[in-house]
């Protein structure tokens, strides 16, 4: 008789370990289509109805003189908004917009350090245009070189960066160039770091608006975008004094950074972003005839954009979105949830169908929190918008052999022989 109840013991930790190897993936194709199902119950009745871009001069009442304009949704990228946005044109000093992308990359890297000091060269102190006046072969923070490109468009500083990152600015420019394919930016090509001008040197509305986006990913730059007035000191004990280009970040509500620029060529441009609640906005302005307008013409298309559209947040990311099945796990499940909010951009008054699907990866464990388990796709209107990575939202220690046999014990006890 035990050895009968022992066979029996063997042949069903056979059989748990047999199917417990094909389960999540059963699992993980139920939970989906049962997502999709509530979520089709949820939207069956609302307005279908889509974002429409708004092209110049059209039905919106925004009337653009410059060359070029673009207005996008930093979130999702929508276009709201433009003009010409595709036309090749100088944009002058918002090249600048690239440089401080690879610099701040370069000190998330590791290669470069806000508190570090650079020398500047001769080359470097020699920039014409806008400038900090920096003193060949006298060293500078990165911070002060960083915050005087950001604020006063300082071209020296460029060139110091560009060389202290790169080794040199010819270098520097071919990862500008890059760095541009990788984001997208098909439209443009970069011969220097400073956007002085160059022959073959241009780029688009559009692609301005990609690269200012990349710079916003980067939480240090918000630390210099928002400064009024500073200055840049000399080991001498003098400064020189800094204002920034960027009007609108005193005047304009919620704009807290872009970049301006400007050359005989390129004439007047601006990229200037704005955040209100969970909505922030990318404007592009490319030719405008005087530095008022280009200033007006942005605010109006900020303006537009925060009237008409709104964020909606679509799930949150202290949702738990369903427990995924754990293969190998103490626990038999972990929790799933969204790595960060997510938002879909919606015109007000609009309720446009929205829908979401998980598709999550076979979980083994251990699992750590934190550690990605699959993606949550987001559609609007049938049209895929969005894709973020879901997360375990706990700890998944791996089932050892004791737990597996303490496990078949309490649910097949022996029993003791008369």
């Amino acid at each position: 008789m035990r050895k009968l109840h022992f066979k029996c013991l063997i042949t069903a930790l056979a059989i748990g370990l047999f199917l417990q190897s094909f389960y999540p993936m059963l699992n993980r194709h139920i939970n989906v289509a049962a997502l999709q199902l509530e979520n089709n119950i949820i939207m069956a009745n609302s307005t279908t109805k889509s974002i429409e871009t708004n092209s110049a001069n059209s039905e919106c009442g925004l009337t653009i003189s410059a060359k070029s304009a673009y207005l996008m949704d930093f979130d999702t990228q929508t276009c709201m908004f433009e003009k010409n946005s595709n036309e090749k044109l100088p944009i002058a000093s918002m090249c600048k917009i690239m440089t401080l992308l690879l610099t701040f990359e370069g000190v998330e890297r590791g290669v470069l350090s806000e508190n570090e000091r650079i020398t500047v060269s001769e080359h470097a102190a020699s920039m014409g245009g806008s400038q900090a006046f920096l003193r060949a072969n006298e060293d500078y923070l990165v911070s002060d070189l960083i915050k005087s490109i950001v604020i006063a468009s300082a071209n020296d500083s460029c060139v110091a960066l560009a060389e202290r990152i790169s080794g040199s600015v010819d270098v520097f420019v071919k990862e500008m160039n890059e760095k541009a394919l990788s984001l997208g930016m098909k439209d443009t090509v970069f011969q220097n770091c400073t956007g002085l001008p160059k022959p073959g040197q241009f780029s688009t509305a559009k692609d301005v608006a990609i690269m200012l986006s990349a710079l916003l990913n980067h939480s240090q730059y918000y630390n210099y975008s928002q400064i009024w007035m500073d200055e840049m000191p000399h080991k001498d004990g003098t400064h020189t004094e800094l204002a920034n280009t960027n009007k609108l970040v005193r005047f304009y509500d919620g704009c807290d950074g872009g970049k301006t620029g400007y050359t005989q060529e390129a004439k007047f441009c601006l990229a200037a972003t704005a955040k209100r609640g969970d909505l922030r906005l990318i404007s592009v302005i490319i030719g405008a005839e005087s530095g008022k307008t280009r200033f007006k013409e942005s605010s109006e298309l900020l303006s537009y954009g925060f009237a008409q559209f709104v964020n909606e947040k679509v799930v949150s990311e202290e949702t738990v979105l369903e427990e995924a099945t754990v293969r190998g796990g103490k626990d038999k499940t972990v929790c799933v949830k969204a790595q960060h909010d997510v938002f879909c951009l919606v015109k007000r008054g609009e309720k446009p169908l929205i829908q979401t699907t998980l598709d999550l990866q076979d979980v083994q464990a251990p699992i750590k929190a934190g550690t990605t388990i699959g993606t949550l796709s987001v559609y609007k209107e049938g049209v895929l918008i969005k894709e973020v990575p879901v997360v375990a939202a706990n700890d998944v220690p791996k089932r050892t052999v004791k737990d597996i046999l303490e496990e078949i014990f309490r649910n097949f006890p022996l029993k003791k022989e008369k």
